[in-house]
């Protein structure tokens, strides 16, 4: 019974879903590429059949949209039978973005989860800091990172730790709003029964607050990792970094090499998606030390 729910329930409407989207990407790809391939006939003089048409839209070397089949034949070349270590490898540009990330994410965990502790437990940081947290997301990341790179360049500091900054910039954020609604999660009554047991604000902290916070910090969390990657590229965009995802996405650019930019940008979606991955099987260890139901 569990295979069978698990193939009508989860299998088949996602694997609908992934076939349509590839089906409308081939159908866009063929439209899209298509112009470059009738310019292309006419100034040679010739006519050009749909059934020619379609094969040459999928094999263009520069297209304007890359056909599935390229991209992942460019995911191959560049993982598999490229060493790690080679500058051309997905895997040694993605292992550099990943550093910055996860020191990013490490820095913006920890500061998000002191300002939350902060605005719950003291009334002028809630009423003084949060709208001064809120707001700084109002800012378009395009436009801080250029900045924060070159006036850490003028100080001297370059390489993983400007990236790691703009990354804990945006991954703060979601770490200390839902840590802010998990340390408010407890009810009056809990709290009033902490009180009864005389028991004293760190004790209610550890006790009530911090346990209950749980399911909101690692729901953040999942958040903060992957919107932390986007940091890390971003922050390599303005250095123009001659390594990381960033990189390969600015060089892809510079060159209209559009099939090295997909590739790029599903070699980035694959890293996030893994980093969630983690934080959700951790969430699931830390609520099963908790007492948790399976």
């Amino acid at each position: 019974m569990e295979q069978q729910s698990f193939f009508k329930d989860r299998l088949v409407p996602i694997g609908t879903v992934v076939v349509a989207i590839i089906a409308l990407w081939y159908v866009a790809a063929v439209f899209l590429n298509a112009p470059f391939e009738r310019d292309t006939a006419a100034r040679n003089g010739t006519t050009i059949t749909f059934s020619e048409l379609v094969p040459k839209t999928m094999a263009q070397e520069r297209p304007v949209l890359p056909a599935p089949h390229q991209v992942v034949a460019e995911l191959w070349d560049t993982t598999v039978d490229k060493p790690i270590t080679s500058k051309r490898s997905l895997v040694y540009h993605a292992w550099i973005t990943l550093s910055a990330t996860l020191l990013g994410f490490a820095m913006g965990t920890v500061l998000g989860i002191l300002l939350a502790i902060g605005i719950v437990h003291n009334r002028a940081m809630d009423r003084s800091l949060m709208p001064w947290v809120i707001a700084s997301q109002t800012i378009p990341i395009l436009a801080i990172a250029p900045m924060i790179i070159v006036v850490l360049n003028a100080v001297g500091l370059s390489g993983l730790l400007p990236k790691a900054l703009i990354s804990t910039y945006l991954s703060f954020f979601p770490v200390v709003v839902g840590m802010v609604k998990g340390l408010r999660s407890p009810e009056q009554i809990q709290l009033d029964l902490m009180h009864t047991y005389n028991a004293s604000s760190s004790q209610t902290f550890w006790k009530l607050r911090w346990p209950s916070s749980m399911p909101y910090l690692f729901t953040s969390l999942k958040v903060a990792v992957a919107i932390s990657l986007v940091g890390a590229i971003v922050g390599e965009l303005p250095t123009g970094a001659v390594a990381g995802l960033g990189a390969r996405l600015l060089a892809g650019s510079y060159y209209g090499q559009t099939v090295q930019i997909w590739a790029a940008l599903f070699m980035a979606a694959a890293v996030a998606a893994l980093l969630v991955v983690i934080v959700g099987i951790a969430h699931s260890a830390v609520l099963r030390r908790m007492g948790a139901r399976a």
